[in-house]
């Protein structure tokens, strides 16, 4: 099993002059109003001396341009050449290409080896800088440091958190249709630094993030048995959840981190559980002759989406958290399945069937709004990342090998391919690292 030593990164504000724009500053993008056009953003290579500050820049553009609510400007446009951050551009060379936002940067290696990277966002049209930080890391961290100031600058520019600075956990898929191997991974949100976190000799499925802590569970078929893990990614140590008779299904954490909630079949129905995982004691949720499976709490803990077919075919339910008041949401065409509620708290994403194709939809918690973002020939394991604002899921396309990851914002106009080195199922975002 690999272990990783997680990082951790000194942020520094002294030692820069940091401003903000005021309210009525020309650099906004209201990110609630639906379609979006995006924001011409300059990005300059950071200086550096070498490579590395181009490359931080490039990744910094990468992920803005992702997220579908920036549009990188290409650097053979550029007319001002930034010989020294510290100092305020000439804003109109940058308002001549329509450059809203400006970044500047610079990247230095300390005297004890660690790297030093600080940046300045500007408003080109207000011609004042909107924020500046500088962060301190080991040189082999120069990616997060690049998603982190990427944050930066989404949240100076939108007002609400990103979510660059994450990771994804998934299962890996290699080989022949008929000798697949699946293997629990894990990857930066962009797809680079992918890492196997199992060998591949067991069967894996749906992993899911711990909300407060750097830990995964999942479903294991170790020695042909069913079983919920629990791994610590700092350590690599793995743990049994527990041992349940018959098959257990969707394993997904509590939003303190206290709980694991699942589906356990017995009999040929399955009804849902909780585990409290200090005290390994097991409450039972539903208790119907149907099959009640991928329960999901809303962020507050107070209520549980989950899926059913007590109705006929799979629909859409919510209930309490002690199982009271289990109430159908979805009334759809179709049939619907592995409801995930937003982070936001104001969103349920599903993934949908009708007419022979897969949809990845959401809507709201007492099943009104229902949007559907993206259809395909299979579609399926949606996963929010944690502010609220795109989802990730896997597709299989007609004749393909095997499935891929993509993401998507809730407009549903900005659906992209996230590569990974093999096939790629059942995506779980992590929060925010710290």
């Amino acid at each position: 099993m690999m272990k990783r030593s997680f990082i951790r990164l000194m942020i520094a504000f002294a030692g820069m002059v940091m401003t903000f724009a005021p309210a009525h500053a020309v650099v906004e993008i209201n990110i609630n109003k639906g379609n979006v056009e995006p924001l011409p953003i300059a990005i300059t290579d950071f200086l550096s001396g070498n490579e590395l500050g181009a490359q931080i820049s490039q990744v910094i553009a990468a992920d803005l341009q992702r997220s579908g609510l920036f549009a990188p400007i290409n650097k053979t446009a550029f007319i001002e050449k930034i010989s020294n951050p510290d100092q305020q551009p000439r804003f109109e060379d940058w308002k001549v290409i329509n450059a809203q936002a400006l970044v500047t940067g610079r990247v230095t290696r300390e005297g004890d080896g660690r790297l030093r990277a600080e940046f300045r966002l500007w408003d080109t049209f207000a011609g004042q800088q909107m924020t500046g930080q500088q962060f301190y890391t080991q040189p082999e961290n120069w990616r997060r440091v690049a998603h982190i100031i990427a944050d930066a600058i989404y949240k100076q520019i939108t007002g609400e958190d990103g979510y660059f600075d994450t990771r994804v956990v998934f299962v890996s898929e290699s080989g022949t249709k008929t000798a697949r191997k699946r293997q629990l991974a894990i990857m930066d949100q962009d797809g680079f630094n992918v890492r196997m976190l199992t060998d591949g000799s067991d069967l894996v499925l749906t992993p899911r993030f711990s909300p407060n802590r750097q830990e995964v569970t999942y479903m294991s078929f170790a020695n042909q048995q069913p079983r919920v893990y629990l791994l610590q990614l700092e350590t690599g140590q793995r743990e049994v959840v527990g041992n349940f008779p018959g098959m257990t299904f969707s394993p997904r954490f509590s939003p303190d981190g206290q709980k694991v909630i699942m589906s356990l079949q017995q009999e040929g129905n399955s009804n849902i559980y909780t585990m409290d995982l200090r005290s390994r004691t097991t409450t039972r949720l539903t208790s119907t002759a149907a099959i009640d499976t991928s329960p999901s709490y809303s962020p507050d803990g107070n209520r549980v989406a989950f899926e059913s077919d007590r109705g006929g075919k799979p629909q859409i339910y919510v209930m309490n958290a002690d199982g009271s008041g289990q109430t159908r949401i979805s009334f759809g065409d179709g049939s619907y399945s592995t409801p995930v509620w937003s982070p936001r708290g104001d969103l349920i994403a599903f993934t949908k069937q009708s007419g022979g194709k897969f949809s990845i939809g959401v809507m709201k918690p007492d099943g009104s709004g229902e949007r559907i973002l993206t259809t395909g020939f299979h579609n399926e394991g949606p996963t929010w990342a944690p502010n609220g604002r795109v989802l990730m899921f896997f597709r299989q396309a007609a004749g393909s090998g095997g499935p891929q990851l993509y993401s998507i914002d809730l407009t549903g106009y900005n659906e992209q391919l996230v590569k990974t080195p093999a096939y790629a199922s059942d995506p779980a975002w992590s929060p925010l690292l710290e």
